[in-house]
Formats: structure tokens, C-alpha cells, sequence
């Protein structure tokens, strides 16, 4: 009878425990890559690359197999994942590149840092930023309280150097020695630490250069590429430079200092109510496998948007599994504020959808939407709706279906008219909720009334149906 009541009453104390740990918001870890592409992760099927920490997110967690990013280039598609909206209603999200021009996250604009902070966060964004440049954009005044990285595109992994030092602490430029994935992988695992006795929970954007350009090992091999490149004044972009050996080692040793990081979460007795979340921010490049997508960065083709996303939550979503929900970079925004107890901003409304539903519950159907894109003006344009996707590149125009046909090779406009149509005719609806398509000189055709307007509503003004 002892023992029985003994075994209640430890019974009873499991069950609480279990249900505090389920009432406490979780802390959230968020890794981005830098111009991965969608099968560059061994658990996306890529032959030679081994990703054994990525990928034990995923055995922890679910694979989306559907997974867009919001624009085909970088500061677009981070626009969108910090405001949970389309990017094109922001000046910031029209176009690139952001250098020379007088163009940021406005720091009165509701982020995802500053709303969780608003439901007692810690934030705090290590690596790359590119929203904007110091002093009048900045992190910290977007909603992190700490900020460790650079700000601009790309960045050098030795020099840290991208015409001029780019390096920065909160809002003081500092000096580091290393190889930039690393520093922020170290910076990631201290701030872990940091945060392991505090009372409130933590949001921690780790954002990754890597495997961006420019093509630098980790080693000696690679501090004789930075030195080459910065004894003969060449671009960071350096076409003459890389291989797919270097791109494997850069790549692979991201996925080291995401192993590190995860290691961080577990011996500080983090790991089971911690939300981590691992994606790129567009489709590769060169060197990039985004099979069985055609395409890469800068374009709307499959392979220039689609991109690993992965998504684990011990305490509250069943691993190993994947997802066919289509999702987008801005659906995680309104996502995690629902896993974290927060509320949207009701005169920013978000664009993305919570994706947690489907993720808490393993036998979810996967919702059908319609997401669009645009880039570089109106010389490409896409949109995808259920299975099928309309897609304009310069004066040509097709109808894929990219369910069954991936690669984008059978144009089926000719044989299904009226799908064609409606997909078309969808896209302008959307498009006129949109800031204007960038026109030659560069302007938007809003007064700052109408901007300021249109930015504070999502609603359309006078001059945003400029479709051409």
C-alpha cells in the first residue's frame, strides 16, 4: 500500500513537471544559411556533403518538403522573415543591392524580436543583418537587444572586411581573429550560457555567412584566399575563385558549428523546450545542388526559391517526419508567436500563416494557398497556387505544374487556358496590394504620405496597381 501510494504521488509530481515544462514558452533558436541550396544538406539527398548536426534536427523534428523563400535574393527574403510580410511593402524589400542607397527597416516597424520581446523575450542576433546600415537602421532598434555581426551582403570569413571593416558588437565596430563561421557559432554557444539561468526565455537569430561567397576554406588554404583577394583589390565575388570541394568544406563546416551550438542547448538542459529552426534565405549559387529543382539565386525557377527548412520542438512536435505544406520565409513569424503566446501587430498584419497547427499535429492536411513573388522590376513573376505555379521571365510566360513536374520543362499554358488565366489574373489582384514594381529612374511613384500610408495599412493606394 506504501509503495502504491509512494508510486502516486511521484506519478502526480511527473504529470506537473511535464505540464510546467509545456506551460513555459519555449526558448527559440533560429539558424539561417546564406545562399544554401535546397539539396545541399545530406538529409535533402546530397551525394557527397555530410550534414550530421542539420540533420538531426530533422530526425528530431520535421522536413519541409515544399518550403519557399520570399524573394530570390537575401535582404528581400529577411525583410519578409522579420515582418511576417510580403517584402514589396517595404522600399527595403524592392530591390538590390542595398549599397549607396538611403533604404532600411524602418525601426518603428513591428519585427519578430521586438513582438516577442513584447511577451518577455530575450533577443539577441548574431551574424548577418543587411537591413539596413548603422546608425539609422540597426538591429537594436528593431527589436534585439544584443547584436554580434556584420551588416552588409558578404562578408570576408578572415578579414571580416567588405570594402571596409564590417564586424560589429552592439553598435561598436570591433576586431576578431578567426574564421567568421566560427566566431558566430562561439558567439551563438556564449550566449546560450548566458541565458541558461535567466528567468525569461530567449530568442537567438544565428545568421550564418556561410556558404555565401566569397569561396573561403576553413585553414591555411583559406587565409591564402583571403590574402589573394585582398593584395589584388578583386570583389569577394571573384569568379575565377572555388570549387565544389571548397563549397563542401564551407558548408560542412557551418554544420559543425551548428552541432556546437545544438550541444549548448543539451548540456545546458535546454534542448527539449527549445524551438530550433534551420532554412536559407533564397535558393544557391553556383556551385549549389538544387536538384531536382532547376534554377538558382536571382531567380524564380523552382531553384532559386525553394530551400531546406527544418523545424524541431521536442516537447511538443513528433520527429521524424516531413511536411508537404507549401510555406513561406514570412509564415515564421506568426508561427512562433503563437508558440510563444504573442499577438501580432493588428496595423501590420502578417501575410504568412502559423504553420503550427500542422506541425503539433502529425495527421494534419496541408493547407492549399496562393503565394506570390516578384524581382528585378517586372522582368520575372511567379506565383503558385495548389500545384500549379505561373511564372514570367522577361516577355515569356509559362504554367508548370511543379508537383509533376519539378524541373519546369512542360509548359502547359497552351493546353490548360483557363488555369493559365486564372493563376495570371490572381497575380495582378495581388500585385496591386503591392508597392509599385521599381521603375528606370529608381523611384516608386508614392509622395511620402502615400508611402507612409501604405506601409502603416498593407492597403493599396492610388498608384500601386502599376503592373508593368
Amino acid at each position: 500500500m506504501k509503495s502504491a501510494a509512494v508510486g502516486a504521488v511521484l506519478a502526480t509530481a511527473g504529470g506537473q513537471q511535464a505540464q510546467a515544462s509545456l506551460d513555459k514558452k519555449p526558448n527559440i533558436l533560429f539558424i539561417v544559411a546564406d545562399d544554401l541550396g535546397y539539396a545541399d544538406l545530406s538529409s535533402y539527398g546530397h551525394r557527397s556533403i555530410r550534414t550530421p548536426h542539420i540533420d538531426s534536427i530533422a530526425q528530431k523534428g520535421v522536413r519541409f518538403l515544399q518550403a519557399y523563400a520570399n524573394s530570390a535574393v537575401c535582404s528581400a527574403t529577411r525583410t519578409a522573415l522579420i515582418t511576417g510580410r510580403y517584402q514589396y511593402r517595404l522600399p527595403l524589400g524592392l530591390e538590390e543591392p542595398l549599397a549607396g542607397r538611403d533604404v532600411g527597416l524602418p525601426p518603428e516597424h513591428p519585427t519578430l524580436p521586438s513582438l516577442l520581446k513584447k511577451v518577455g523575450y530575450k533577443t539577441t542576433l548574431i551574424g548577418k543583418w543587411h537591413l539596413g546600415a548603422f546608425p539609422k537602421y540597426w538591429p537594436l532598434k528593431s527589436g534585439y537587444d544584443h547584436f554580434f555581426g556584420f551588416t552588409g551582403g558578404a562578408l570576408d570569413y578572415y578579414s571580416h572586411e567588405a570594402g571596409g571593416p564590417d564586424l560589429w558588437e552592439d553598435d561598436v565596430e570591433v576586431e576578431r581573429a578567426g574564421y567568421l563561421t566560427d566566431l558566430l557559432g562561439d558567439q551563438a554557444v556564449k550566449t546560450i550560457k548566458e541565458y541558461k539561468n535567466c528567468e525569461s526565455p530567449f530568442f537567438v537569430s544565428l545568421h550564418f555567412n556561410a556558404p555565401h561567397w566569397p569561396w573561403e576554406v576553413p585553414g591555411e588554404e583559406g587565409k591564402k584566399e583571403s590574402a589573394r583577394l585582398k593584395a589584388n583589390r578583386l570583389g569577394l565575388a571573384s569568379f575565377d575563385a572555388g570549387t565544389q570541394e571548397t563549397y563542401r568544406e564551407i558548408v560542412e563546416r557551418m554544420d559543425y558549428q551548428v552541432g556546437q551550438v545544438l550541444q549548448a542547448l543539451q548540456d545546458n538542459n535546454l534542448a527539449e523546450n527549445t524551438i530550433v529552426i534551420f532554412t536559407s534565405d533564397n535558393g544557391g549559387e553556383r556551385f549549389s545542388d538544387t536538384w531536382p529543382f532547376s534554377g538558382k539565386k536571382s531567380e524564380l525557377l523552382e531553384g532559386g526559391i525553394r530551400i531546406p527548412s527544418i523545424i524541431s520542438w521536442p516537447s511538443r512536435i513528433a520527429g521524424g517526419r516531413t511536411s508537404n505544406q507549401v510555406s513561406l520565409s514570412m509564415d515564421w513569424l506568426p508561427t512562433l508567436l503563437e508558440a510563444a503566446g504573442g499577438i501580432t501587430d493588428p496595423s501590420y498584419p502578417p501575410d504568412g500563416i502559423s504553420l503550427l497547427p500542422g506541425l503539433v499535429n502529425a495527421g494534419a492536411v496541408p493547407i492549399e494557398r496562393s503565394v506570390f513573388w516578384r524581382y528585378k522590376g517586372n522582368k520575372q513573376r511567379a506565383a503558385r497556387i495548389g500545384d500549379y505555379k505561373y511564372l514570367k521571365i522577361l516577355d515569356n510566360t509559362y504554367l508548370f505544374n511543379v508537383v509533376d513536374d519539378p524541373l519546369e520543362r512542360a509548359n502547359l499554358q497552351s493546353r490548360y487556358p483557363d488555369k493559365f488565366k486564372s493563376l495570371f489574373d490572381q497575380w495582378i489582384a495581388w500585385n496591386r496590394g503591392m508597392l509599385p514594381e521599381v521603375d528606370a529612374s529608381g523611384t516608386y511613384g508614392f509622395s511620402a504620405r502615400q508611402l507612409a500610408d501604405h506601409i502603416g495599412t498593407g492597403n493599396p493606394t492610388t498608384k500601386a496597381d502599376n503592373l508593368d
